[in-house]
C-alpha cells in the first residue's frame, strides 16, 4: 500500500476521499479522472450501488432498445423550420381543432 496526500494506491488500484456535497454532488479527484479516459465534462454514467456500503461508477453504454434522443431533437427542428400559411396562434388553432373533432 502506498500513501500519497489523500490517495491510497492498493493493488493498481487509486482510491481516493471527496465529500458529497447538499445536493448529492461528488466531485471525482483530477488524478481519477486523468487515468479514466470516459470521465470527461458530459460524459453520461451510469451509477449502481453494488451492496449497502459500495457503489460503482462506469461509463454509459447506450442500449439498442432506449429511445434516440438525438433523432427526435432533429425531427422537431425540421418541423419547426417549416413556414406555414396559418397567421393566427398556433395554440388557437389547436383548441379550434380538437373542438371541430369532438
Amino acid at each position: 500500500m502506498i500513501f500519497s496526500d489523500n490517495l491510497i494506491f492498493r493493488d493498481m488500484q487509486l482510491q481516493s476521499t471527496s465529500i458529497v456535497r447538499d445536493r448529492g454532488q461528488l466531485t471525482i479527484p483530477d488524478l481519477i479522472r486523468v487515468r479514466s479516459d470516459w470521465v470527461s465534462p458530459g460524459s453520461v454514467v451510469t451509477i449502481v450501488q453494488v451492496r449497502a456500503d459500495e457503489i460503482v461508477i462506469r461509463p454509459h453504454v447506450a442500449n439498442k432498445n432506449e429511445f434516440d434522443w438525438n433523432r427526435l431533437w432533429r425531427n422537431i427542428e425540421l418541423a419547426r423550420s417549416h413556414k406555414g400559411t396559418y397567421l393566427g396562434s398556433l395554440s388557437e388553432f389547436i383548441v379550434a381543432d380538437r373542438e371541430d373533432r369532438r
